[in-house]
């Protein structure tokens, strides 16, 4: 099931870095989970946390995306929120 979010985070992934618009739960979740620059972090850890919540409605697609928002700052890889 997919999750689309309002508008999508674009973030800056891979070297050299592409620019890669995220606009479901299940696409940051992926992200987060294979290819994040960072392996721990709390807004990481948060963000993980707020998109497994959204698979599991317990949280909605717009708390998944700022949490994501979140950890991409953390990580150094927002391009455009």
């Amino acid at each position: 099931m997919q999750t689309p979010w309002l508008k999508p985070v674009v973030v800056l992934i891979g070297d050299p870095p592409v620019e890669t618009p995220i606009a479901t739960t299940q696409g940051a979740s992926w992200l987060l989970i294979e290819d994040w620059p960072l392996e721990e972090g709390p807004a990481l850890t948060r963000a993980l946390a707020m998109c497994a919540g959204v698979l599991e409605r317990k949280n909605k697609p717009d708390e998944a995306r700022e949490a994501f928002v979140e950890a991409a700052r953390e990580a150094g890889v927002l391009a455009k929120a």
